[in-house]
């Protein structure tokens, strides 16, 4: 079941070239830089200078993925003459309702570097954009790397690669092996950016041998699914998941029967599978709309493990050759060291429409009618062991605690456990505790929240934190966390020393204004849940 969707469910009873420029001198003069250019393996590319940070944006890393590449593989670039510029961001993946700047032209990315060409070797720092596997795009404002890039010294790339149908339609099972890679497009996608890091870094002052790759929400569900891929081995060092562990994607069986549903809206049968490559993007994500409007979510939900709703990538045997990280951890990864959490409130902008859960006055009675769709007959016991584990909690937070770790903590932990399982690559543990104030997009430490924090860009785009020297000051605690997570794999500073996450300690940082080390309480709430959905370990593998 849909996380999102899982929420709303709830809460239903209530509503190696050169540059033309010197970068070192122009920085330590503080004089106005030229725009760099950089010599990249298809062409030149001419950047912009940003409080010292030489920025490149729509860089292409892959060739149209329109008419007859729609569905395939991406293909390479091709190299262009002169200098291109690369002063705003691309388009991204068709879309929604089709608004802003979408093309199937959408394979580009974005860099941000302190050097160019200087033998810097810095960390890079890969980040997937959030909007689950349907939407979003690398231009996320909060991602931009210009003061992750000053504070630690990194690289940062920020991608658009194909989502919903366009990078997840399944097809193989009904067209034929032409169509063998369609179920996985969109992370073939990632890929080969990758790959473009792997080449062309260097010449941005990067380390192509020290890449992290990183994501958030939808980000981090991609990220969970390179970490199982066989053809990403290698083109990354380490991994950072945050709120969006996916352990299971799609199974052929339910993608072909996604892929029929699909081809039905459209009027054609699964022999003309072809003629969607003369199809109109708008009407192909009309079709797609229809199509997960149509799902009926409670069907989906198999002892309580989430089968995620929508295209998304499936497991072709090949590309994907297992699920993300069920019922194992993937053996290709198992010496990625990661750093892994959630938000305590997660469920918390999912359930800002719901007055009662805002103004902190739901009843204990009506807390039961929320649950009880999910959970049955083991509403009460649910909500008498969530009343012990937070006795200072109210009814409303409890049940944003319930919904937040069953949609979110649940598979953050299992994933957690069952990388720890492989016994190789260590494994750091977080729960951003820090609470948004009034009128905020969500409620208290809400789902996302950490996005600006990370990025060190509280006051840059104060709208989910409100900014100020609080939302600042943890900011830089914790950007400087993950800066070292990049460089060294372990996410400790000076001010804030980080101990691994073990089956035998269970030792968790809480970020806040005050962090702390805390014994993990998502092990106890995981238990309570597998009591009542059986089909579940407790054990975490």
């Amino acid at each position: 079941m849909n996380r999102r969707t899982f929420v709303q469910k709830m809460s239903f009873a209530a509503g190696a070239a050169t540059t033309s420029l010197m970068p070192s001198v122009a920085r330590a003069q503080g004089t106005a830089a030229p725009e760099p250019i950089v010599q990249t393996a298809s062409g030149r590319v001419r950047g912009r200078v940003d409080n010292g940070v030489y920025v490149f944006k729509g860089i292409p890393y892959g060739g149209s993925t329109a008419g007859p590449n729609r569905f395939m593989p991406p293909t390479k670039v091709t190299p262009w003459t002169g200098v291109r510029d690369a002063f705003e961001y691309g388009p991204m993946c068709p879309q929604g309702t089709g608004e802003g700047n979408q093309s199937e032209d959408c394979l580009v990315l974005n860099v941000w570097t302190p050097g160019l060409n200087d033998g810097g070797r810095r960390p890079v720092m890969f980040w997937l954009h959030g909007g689950g596997y349907t939407g979003g795009s690398g231009a996320d404002p909060r991602a931009d790397g210009v003061n992750l890039c000053n504070r630690g010294d990194v690289v940062v790339v920020t991608i658009n690669n194909r989502v919903n149908a366009f990078g997840w339609l399944y097809l193989a099972a009904l067209a034929g092996d032409r169509y063998a890679a369609s179920g996985a497009a969109g992370m073939l996608d990632q890929v080969a950016a990758l790959r473009w890091v792997r080449e062309n870094i260097a010449r941005f002052g990067g380390d192509p041998g020290n890449v992290t790759i990183w994501g958030i929400a939808g980000g981090a569900r991609k990220t969970s699914t390179l970490l199982a891929m066989p053809s990403a081995k290698g083109l990354f060092r380490r991994a950072i998941i945050e709120s969006g562990a996916q352990l299971r994607i799609h199974p052929p069986d339910l993608a072909t029967e996604m892929a029929v549903a699909f081809l039905r809206e459209l009027g054609l049968k699964p022999s003309q599978a072809a003629d969607l490559h003369a199809l109109p993007t708008q009407r192909l994500n009309q079709a797609r709309a229809a199509v997960e409007a149509r799902q009926n979510q409670m069907h989906r939900q198999q002892f309580g493990i989430y089968v995620q709703l929508g295209f998304v990538p499936t497991v072709d045997g090949t590309h994907i050759p297992t699920h993300n990280c069920d019922p194992f951890s993937p053996a290709v990864s198992a010496d990625v060291p990661l750093l892994i959490g959630t938000n305590k409130h997660e469920a918390g902008n999912m359930l800002i429409n719901d007055p009662k859960t805002v103004a902190e006055s739901l009843s204990e009675e009506e807390l039961k009618t929320r649950i009880q769709p999910l959970v049955g007959t083991a509403a009460g016991l649910l909500n008498d062991f969530y009343k012990e584990i937070y006795p200072r909690a109210s009814v409303a937070e409890r049940y944003v605690l319930m919904a937040s770790h069953r949609g979110f903590g649940f598979d953050v932990l299992g994933m957690a456990e069952r990388k720890l399982a492989l016994k190789k690559g260590r494994v750091f543990k977080y729960q951003f505790a820090w609470e948004a104030p009034a009128g905020a997009p969500g409620w208290r430490a809400y789902h996302e929240l950490e996005g600006s924090f990370v990025f060190d860009n509280t006051t840059k785009v104060p709208r989910q934190s409100g900014g100020g020297p609080r939302a600042a000051a943890l900011a830089a605690r914790v950007a400087d966390a993950w800066i070292a997570f990049a460089r060294s794999g372990d996410p400790s500073t000076a001010s804030l020393p980080w101990p691994a996450y073990t089956r035998e300690g269970r030792q968790i940082m809480v970020l806040n204004d005050e962090c702390t080390v805390m014994s993990d309480p998502s092990v106890a709430e995981r238990n309570m849940w597998a009591t009542i959905y059986t089909g579940l370990s407790s054990s975490g593998t």
